[in-house]
C-alpha cells in the first residue's frame, strides 16, 4: 500500500487548462481573474462582497485591520486552531484571548466567550474546525449584546452549512483558504467575504500597501495617473495564475464536499461499535464539509506512530495555541482550557480528501481497529 496522507490537492486536466490559458493571456497576475473568481465564491456563499487575498493567513490578518484591532484591544477565539488565527491579532498589536471548546463539537464555547468578555473586547474570531460550524446564533447574540465584531475563520468551511445558511454570508467578515490540503485549492491563496461595504473597502486597502485610484475617496486627483496611500497596508496580492485554477475548482467543489462526506460517513460507520473510538459529533441544524475527519483515541502516541510506520499520513489538529514556547514566553503560561487539553490528548486526524480510495480507505479503518484497540 502507497503511503496515504491526511489531505491533498485533486487536480485535472481542466485545471490545467485554465492556468495554461492565462499563462498565454496579457494577466498573470492582479487582473479580470481576480474579481472572476472573488465574484464565483461570493454568489455560491451568499456574500455581497469578496476580496481575494495571498494566503488564509493573510485573510486573517486583513480581516482584523478592517475590525480596527489595535493596541489594547482584545480578541476571543479558540485555542485548538492553527497559530494564524490568533497571530494575526498580535500583528494588529492585540491581545487574543483563548475561550475553551465545547467538548462535544470541538468548537470555541459560546459560554466560555462570554465568560471572557471584558471592557477591552473587541471581536470574536470563530473557527468551524474540520468544517463543523460554530453555534453561530449563539455568538452572535453574545456580539451584539456586548457590540462587538464577528470574524469566522472558514479555512476548514468551504461548502459548509449553518441552518440552511452556506458558511461565508453571515458575519461581518469570513475568511477561507485555499491551501492544497483545502476542500478547493490555489495552490496558496484566501479570500475574506462581507456584506459590509465599509468593510469591503477596507479590505481592499489592507491588500494593496493601503494605495487606492478610487477618486470618490481620493483627497485630491492630479490626473489619471494618480494614486493615495491612505492606510498603512501590505502586498497581499494574489494573481490571475492562482484565481484561475481557483475558478475551474469550484466548479467541482460541490462534488468535493459530497465525496468527503461520503468518506466520514464510511468512516463513522465503521467505527461506530468501538468504544476505543470516539467519532465525530454532528450538528443537526449543520452541515459538515469535512476538510477534516478527527477521531479520538486513549492510547493516541501509539496509534500515531503505527499508523505512520504503516504509511498512513494520521496528524493532530491541533496543539492548544497558547501552549506554544512565543505564546508561553510572552504572557499565556498560566492559561488553562480544560476541555482543549482533553481534545488535543487524545485527537487524531485520518485520511480524507477527494480521491481517497475504497481500498486506501478500508486500510486506514483496518489499521485504526488494529491499533486502537491494543
Amino acid at each position: 500500500m502507497k503511503y496515504i496522507p491526511y489531505g491533498k490537492q485533486n487536480i485535472d486536466e481542466d485545471d490545467i487548462k485554465a492556468v495554461v490559458e492565462v499563462l498565454k493571456s496579457d494577466y498573470v497576475t492582479t487582473g479580470p481573474k481576480v474579481s472572476e473568481f472573488e465574484k464565483k465564491v461570493a454568489d455560491y456563499c451568499g456574500a455581497e462582497y469578496a476580496v481575494a487575498i495571498a494566503n488564509g493567513t493573510a485573510a486573517l490578518h486583513a480581516a482584523c485591520m478592517a475590525a480596527g484591532i489595535g493596541p489594547g484591544d482584545e480578541v476571543i477565539t479558540t485555542p485548538i486552531t492553527f497559530v494564524a488565527s490568533s497571530n494575526c491579532v498580535l500583528y494588529c498589536g492585540g491581545t487574543p484571548v483563548f475561550a475553551d471548546i465545547d467538548p462535544h463539537t470541538y468548537n470555541i464555547d459560546p459560554e466560555d466567550i462570554e465568560r471572557k468578555i471584558t471592557p477591552k473586547t473587541k471581536a470574536v474570531i470563530a473557527v468551524h474546525l474540520t468544517g463543523q460550524p460554530c453555534d453561530m446564533e449563539r455568538i452572535h447574540a453574545i456580539a451584539k449584546k456586548y457590540n462587538l465584531l464577528v470574524i469566522e475563520d472558514a479555512a476548514h468551511a468551504l461548502g459548509a452549512e449553518y441552518k440552511g445558511q452556506k458558511i461565508g454570508s453571515i458575519s461581518d467578515m469570513t475568511t477561507f483558504s485555499f491551501h492544497p490540503v483545502k476542500h478547493i485549492t490555489t495552490g496558496e491563496g484566501g479570500m475574506i467575504l462581507t456584506n459590509n461595504k465599509d468593510l469591503y473597502e477596507k479590505l481592499l486597502l489592507a491588500r494593496t500597501h493601503g494605495i487606492t485610484k478610487n477618486q470618490d475617496v481620493m483627497e485630491r486627483c492630479d490626473g489619471g495617473w494618480y494614486y493615495e496611500q491612505q492606510s498603512l497596508g501590505y502586498n497581499y496580492r494574489i494573481t490571475d495564475i492562482q484565481c484561475a485554477l481557483g475558478i475551474s475548482q469550484m466548479n467541482k467543489l460541490d462534488r468535493f464536499v459530497e465525496e468527503r462526506r461520503k468518506i466520514a460517513g464510511i468512516y463513522d460507520e465503521a467505527f461506530k461499535n468501538c468504544p476505543q473510538v470516539t467519532v465525530p459529533y454532528q450538528m443537526d441544524e449543520c452541515k459538515n464539509s469535512y476538510h477534516l475527519y478527527v477521531i479520538q483515541v486513549k492510547n493516541r502516541k501509539e496509534v500515531f506512530d503505527k499508523m505512520r510506520e504503516a504509511g498512513i499520513g494520521v496528524i493532530v489538529h491541533y496543539i492548544p495555541v497558547y501552549t506554544q514556547p512565543y505564546y508561553r514566553h510572552n504572557g499565556y503560561d498560566s492559561v488553562i482550557c480544560k476541555n482543549a487539553e482533553r481534545y488535543y490528548a487524545s485527537a487524531l486526524s485520518l485520511p480524507i480528501y477527494p480521491g481517497l480510495t475504497e481500498d486506501e480507505q478500508q486500510y486506514v479503518i483496518d489499521k485504526v481497529l488494529e491499533y486502537a484497540c491494543l
